[in-house]
């Protein structure tokens, strides 16, 4: 099924891809092309590299590419027609209709977002009926409001095997739904006991509904009474709902931050900041914090204070915390509680200002690493103070600023009474052995990935490296000078690539243009997926072309025929069986 080209035509026109991207992405000027750091993968020098010509993104550093469509595919984690509704909503265009009747959209995602609504109504209601007495107990005893718990459309599910799947199919929900939703298991056979062949996967919890940015519940995480395990239940992985992309109570957060989230562990801890004042918290969950997530708190603010417990499990998890967030751009601090109290108890125990002065007085994410490299060392021992200084300048050589590397390392000889100047030299000395260990690993990694080492789009690159060369250049005159395609096919026809992707990127090219159609990034993107697509914005941005392009094509070609004249017996038997299948399959189709 495919939208019309007039229509993606009229979605580009009114979707400036750098209008979208710097809704997520800081971005600065450089002649027709604008840098900054990739999204999608942790980088301090910018690589991520948006062209305003093209209208097209490429990140040099991680591959990612394609166009606006694609750029919101990723971001978003959408499938490709929610990316188009996605940017269609955004521009106040209406999707066609396929046939006059169905519009562009993915029923399923659609049935699930409409199942978890209802299922949260369920919830609800339960929990505000006679049956969610003991659940509405707990609550109070936890000092949650009515008005917090309205806010945050607190649930209870009933300790029944079936009351929630009851309910929806007597709604008109079907069981195929629920079970895509996560809402309730299928067991393989029936089982005894009383158990249903399928049955609510949510039994006697409290509900804490998962709600994304845009007011869509997506999943849902439930929490016993008592000390039984698990204690706490999520939701799995659907089509509306990721784990590792989702970040509790967001959708409060994204708003009413001020450049400053707080990141603490769980539901309760979120909700009773929220319900104190502090409206922007956030909670992973029930996992630890992933790139993804880190990448998207970058969103929406510049600093993240980690209000995590200060047992070992959660020092452990602030640790992981900080490395990912400063990667990912952000300001880092780590609020520091007494008597190892979670920000729930500490607010219950000397209340909200004092909680806000504990806050505003957090320390940076360093000094709170360099406090942690005391741990275990009585420093007035001198090879205790002679390892503690050791593992602060390991830390310090991590700071990429030199200001604040002198600021640090002030504080620590005042407090440890020796040299400035000893201990600077020694973060130097660090900070230099690790530069020179990432621009090797840089150059090996971008070596690698030249020589189609780790390349799963095109893997047979690896094994053809000057015949893929020649054909992405190939591609690459199409894409930038379409007008010159006849010339090209006559040159060089599919069937003479080497590499299978290649070529029947370059079959979809031609045969497109052959037909009068476009061969624009938006148009390609509904026949690509995102990875194929990235390697066609490479092509499109990152080859790089001389003035004669009747000469190239014809270069082009003569080291595309020459090579593929070159595949003998040996390197056959070197070919996976999947690329050795394909290819003949594909001579068994030039002979019919």
């Amino acid at each position: 099924m495919a939208i019309p080209d007039s229509f993606l035509d009229e979605l580009r026109m009114r979707s400036d891809i750098e209008e979208v991207v710097e809704r997520y992405v800081s971005l600065r000027r450089g002649g027709v092309r604008r840098v900054g750091l990739c999204p999608f993968h942790s980088e301090k020098t910018p690589s991520f590299t948006v062209f305003s010509d093209t209208q097209s993104f490429y990140c040099f550093g991680c591959g990612a590419g394609g166009d606006v469509i694609n750029f919101v595919q990723r971001i978003e984690n959408l499938d490709w027609l929610d990316a188009v509704r996605f940017l269609a909503e955004l521009s106040g265009m209406a999707l066609p209709d396929s046939d006059g009747t169905e519009q562009f959209i993915s029923r399923r995602r659609d049935a699930v977002l409409r199942v978890n609504k209802a299922a949260a109504r369920f919830f609800h209601q339960t929990l505000m009926g006679d049956a969610g007495a003991a659940a509405r107990s707990y609550l109070e005893s936890r000092r949650l409001s009515p008005g917090t718990i309205r806010r945050f459309g607190l649930g209870f599910a009933p300790d029944s095997w079936d009351a929630l799947k009851t309910r929806l199919l007597s709604e008109g929900y079907d069981e195929e739904d629920m079970a895509a939703a996560g809402l309730i298991k299928v067991s393989e056979r029936e089982n005894g006991g009383g158990k249903p062949h399928s049955y609510d996967r949510f039994r006697n919890r409290v509900i804490f509904p998962i709600i994304d940015t845009r007011g869509n519940v997506v999943g849902f995480g439930g929490r016993v009474m008592d000390d039984s395990l698990p204690k706490y239940l999520n939701s799995p992985d659907s089509v509306v709902f990721k784990k590792s992309l989702q970040l509790y109570a967001l959708n409060f957060a994204k708003n009413r931050n001020g450049g400053r989230l707080i990141l603490a562990e769980g539901y309760m801890d979120v909700i009773a900041l929220h319900q104190a004042g502090f409206r922007n918290a956030v909670a992973t969950l029930g996992t630890a914090i992933t790139q993804e997530q880190a990448r998207l708190m970058s969103r929406y603010a510049k600093e993240v204070v980690i209000a995590y417990d200060s047992d070992e499990a959660g020092q452990k998890a602030a640790k992981k915390a900080i490395t990912l967030l400063t990667a990912a751009g952000v300001g880092v601090k780590v609020l520091s509680l007494a008597a190892g109290k979670d920000p729930d108890e500490y607010i219950k125990t000397y209340g909200a200002e004092q909680f806000k002065l504990v806050l505003d007085g957090s320390d940076s994410h360093i000094m709170y690493e360099i406090e942690r490299a005391k741990h275990g060392l009585d420093i007035t021992v001198p090879d205790n103070k002679v390892e503690f200084l050791k593992r602060a300048a390991e830390i310090l050589c991590t700071v990429t600023s030199a200001v604040e590397r002198e600021v640090y390392a002030e504080r620590i000889a005042q407090d440890t009474g020796v040299s400035k100047d000893s201990l600077m030299a020694e973060i130097k000395a660090r900070f230099k052995k690790r530069v020179r260990a990432q621009q090797k690993s840089a150059v090996r990694e971008q070596t690698a990935r030249a020589l189609g080492q780790r390349d799963l789009i095109n893997p047979e690159k690896r094994r053809h490296p000057k015949a893929a060369r020649a054909e992405e250049a190939l591609i690459a005159v199409l894409l930038r000078h379409p007008d010159r395609w006849r010339s090209a096919l006559d040159s060089v026809k599919p069937s003479d690539f080497v590499t299978d992707f290649n070529r029947r990127m370059y079959e979809a090219l031609v045969t497109r243009l052959s037909e009068g159609q476009s061969i624009d990034l938006q148009a390609m993107s509904a026949v690509f997926s995102p990875d194929e697509m990235a390697r066609l914005s490479y092509c499109l941005n990152g080859v790089v072309l001389g003035d004669d392009i009747e000469a190239q094509i014809k270069e082009f070609a003569d080291i595309i025929k020459r090579e593929n004249g070159r595949i003998g017996p040996a390197e056959f038997r070197e070919m996976d069986r999947e690329a050795l299948m394909r290819f003949a399959q594909n001579a068994a189709a030039l002979k019919r």
